[in-house]
């Protein structure tokens, strides 16, 4: 077999995993949950020769270990392949989501933005704080590409004493995306896991996106104050001040309000809105602006270049949901109120604790924290551990957000350590402190601001 039609074979077991959870999502017809959790079998096998390292071996894990569980209990076919279906909104995702993101990089916007950063961000304090939140508002539309758009702004020219530190805005920009943007897998999973809508979520996250920005700047507040000063610059005249692009602003903004108004007009998931929108909007956007060059480029380089770049992190999804429905047919998430009712602590605190300490200590020795996730919002009921689903997902999607600056497997810290020219573990250890006091801030916030 040529390598060409490998790579055929290989997208189109992704694109048929989409349109048949789609097909299955709008008719309800249950004969095809058989062919989704078969298909899912079959992309696993058919990508996993192409895995390498600990996600190999997590991968096979995860296989061997939900085989094993779902023989001891003895299922039905069934359950086999709604097993394998789990994590496959995450796949539909990745093949739509993205799309929201080529009208961001439009030439002028580009453009633009760099030239807003050059004149206006001039303090390190505001370089600090403007690159973390310009990163986080690209991320939510562009996902880890909103790195290297934000370093060629934040880099075009040397920043002298400031190089980690707007490594460290980045990265934390990032995980501040996570928190609250719908495109992301950590959204995705975790509201379809307990039922919950986006926006019913998005008020307590985007407070949890501010204290990220907060913690963040307090954090290194000491290192902005000895970073290395800059040259004397001239003033700038007030004809020559730059302003956020006006026509981005308006995109970002409708596309947030465009999938708002879609999740309380039609009834349908969020992933199938999140789909019609990307295939749509942008389209439109590009159509109005006069970009089709743009977007035709932007759709080719989605299906050739970012597509095959995800095939490991698909495959190890695929396999984690399929170990987490093995999970849950072994009823090991209710034994878990039991356990913790041996804590002299209440239940809703300790597992909070644990919660935040288990994804992100297995995030550090290089767990994608996806994995602990599912699981939990697998198999545990938020009932039974006197805890709301709300709360269940500001816990889950805060933990998520928080272990990612840490983890030496998360994208960023591998992208930005090729940029710098750093190894992945100096990116990463400047963000251990932040995390430390992100913990503790999630705690609090989830029993001030959420409550049980």
């Amino acid at each position: 077999m040529t390598s060409a039609v490998k790579t055929a074979m290989e997208r189109s077991l992704i694109f048929s995993i989409a349109v048949v959870y789609i097909a299955l999502q709008l008719t309800q017809f249950e004969t095809l949950s058989f062919l989704l959790g078969g298909l899912v079998f079959a992309a696993i096998l058919v990508l996993l020769p192409k895995l390498k390292g600990m996600t190999l071996w997590l991968t096979i894990f995860f296989l061997v270990t939900g085989v094993v569980l779902l023989l001891l209990q003895k299922v039905s076919a069934r359950i086999w392949f709604e097993s394998a279906g789990i994590n496959v909104t995450i796949v539909t995702l990745f093949l739509f989501a993205p799309l929201f993101g080529i009208p961001v990089r439009l030439p002028e916007y580009v453009k633009a933005l760099k030239r807003f950063y050059e004149v206006n961000l001039r303090s390190k304090s505001a370089l600090f704080v403007g690159t973390q939140l310009l990163t986080q508002i690209m991320g939510v539309f562009i996902n880890v590409g909103s790195i290297p758009v934000v370093y060629q702004m934040v880099f075009v020219k040397p920043q002298p004493g400031m190089t980690q530190l707007l490594a460290n805005a980045m990265n934390r920009g990032f995980a501040g995306a996570i928190l609250w943007s719908p495109y992301f897998a950590a959204m995705t999973l975790v509201t379809s896991a307990l039922g919950l809508s986006w926006s019913s979520v998005l008020p307590y996250m985007l407070g949890m996106a501010i204290l990220s920005l907060v913690v963040s700047w307090l954090v290194d507040y000491r290192e902005l104050l000895h970073a290395e000063p800059e040259e004397p610059k001239q003033p700038i005249e007030k004809k020559e001040r730059a302003h956020f692009p006006f026509g981005l602003g308006v995109y970002l903004l409708a596309a947030i309000i465009v999938i708002l108004t879609m999740e309380r007009v039609i009834e349908l998931p969020m992933v199938l809105l999140i789909c019609l929108a990307a295939l749509a909007f942008p389209l439109l956007w590009c159509l109005i602006k006069g970009e089709m060059t743009v977007y035709i480029e932007g759709i080719k380089n989605h299906v050739t270049v970012t597509l095959p770049a995800l095939q490991k992190e698909i495959t190890l999804f695929l396999a984690a949901g399929f170990f987490s429905g093995s999970i849950g047919v072994t009823k090991l998430g209710s034994m878990v109120p039991s356990l913790l009712e041996q804590v002299p602590l209440p239940v809703a605190f300790t597992f909070s604790f644990l919660t935040v300490a288990f994804i992100v200590g297995t995030s550090l020795i290089g767990l994608h924290p996806i994995v602990p996730v599912t699981i939990l919002a697998g198999s545990i009921d938020p009932s039974s551990v006197q805890i709301s689903p709300i709360y269940f997902a500001v816990l889950l999607l805060g933990s998520w957000a928080l272990s990612n600056p840490i983890s030496p497997a998360s994208a960023v810290n591998n992208l930005l350590a090729g940029l710098l020219k750093k190894s992945v573990f100096e990116v990463a250890r400047p963000n251990y402190k932040y995390a430390g006091i992100m913990a503790v801030g999630l705690l609090l916030y989830l029993i001030v601001v959420v409550r049980f």
